[in-house]
């Protein structure tokens, strides 16, 4: 009999591409995903893989080099946030059609944050895709999705790791995977990895915050600039959150992503996330089965 598995997936930006590489290991291992709980890209794998869609996606998200996924940002002058998301979306429902959630091979939740009415949304019902755009929508990054009158942002801003919201199952084991975890990251080969691109991407993404930060008055940015400070500053807050959930709620196996692996938006070196996912899957249920032994 396999073991029954309640998945949970953090927010963290591109890092959430390890998400792939954590359940394609889980079931190389064994493992049947019975429920999945998620947040931002957590939401967004979770809801994909949900939907049998997940082969698919990761096709596509290793095809894309750095112009494909600049290309896919459709920018706006809104003051909610300077990208609509628009387009991401239509390039994923060509490939995997939208689905009501109910409707889904699995249970599954996405969170999202009612940015006006201070509290957590929960969506178990309804349009996939409309969950998935809630919960990706990082403040300031991407406009806030708008359903029924509210004003939705990014899950992660009140419950980046909703380990509360997954559907139990009786002797499951409840996996958690933190993708924005605060311990070095020691750099291993990972196949397809080039260094050379990694820096002709980083300057070209730090040219674009450099431009956008001349948009932003002098006295709302210290010498760290005004995106990197708001990104900064807000990881660090969904750090100790992540870390009061995790104590409250502490799970039979957590997968740890260091956070300084990869950048919030290195969406084009999938290959390789996916690939730090896989391994740190390996290394955790590694020592989950070394702690069963021992009890």
């Amino acid at each position: 009999m396999k073991k029954q598995v309640s998945l949970v997936l953090s927010s963290g930006g591109a890092r959430g591409i390890a998400h792939i590489g954590v359940i394609e290991e889980l079931e190389k291992q064994g493992f049947e995903i019975k429920s999945i709980a998620g947040t931002s890209m957590g939401a967004l794998v979770g809801g994909i893989y949900a939907a049998g869609g997940l082969e698919v996606y990761k096709e596509w998200m290793c095809s894309l080099d750095k112009m494909d996924v600049f290309n896919l940002i459709d920018l706006t002058l809104s003051r909610n946030g300077i990208v609509k998301g628009d387009k991401i979306l239509r390039e994923m429902k060509k490939m995997i059609p939208d689905i009501n959630i109910e409707d889904l091979l699995i249970p599954f939740v996405a969170v999202a944050t009612d940015i006006n009415n201070d509290k957590e949304v929960v969506f178990s019902r309804g349009s996939l895709y409309d969950a998935i755009r809630a919960s990706i929508s990082i403040p300031t990054v991407f406009t806030p999705f708008e359903k029924e009158g509210a004003q939705l942002v990014d899950g992660g801003v009140l419950n980046p790791i909703p380990i509360n919201r997954v559907s139990r199952f009786e002797s499951d084991i409840l996996v958690v995977v933190y993708v924005n975890a605060r311990f070095p990251h020691i750099r291993t080969p990972i196949p397809g990895d080039n260094n050379h691109e990694e820096k002709k991407h980083s300057k070209y993404i730090n040219t674009i915050i450099n431009k956008l930060n001349n948009f932003i008055p002098k006295d709302k940015a210290d010498k760290i600039g005004y995106f990197n400070l708001l990104n900064k500053s807000t990881s660090l807050m969904l750090h100790q959150i992540s870390l009061m959930t995790l104590e409250k709620y502490k799970p039979d196996i957590l997968i740890n992503v260091p956070r300084d692996s990869f950048g919030t938006y290195d969406f084009y070196k999938s290959k390789e996330i996916i690939e730090l996912g896989r391994r740190a899957t390996i290394d955790s249920i590694n020592n989950y089965g070394i702690i069963k032994e021992r009890q």
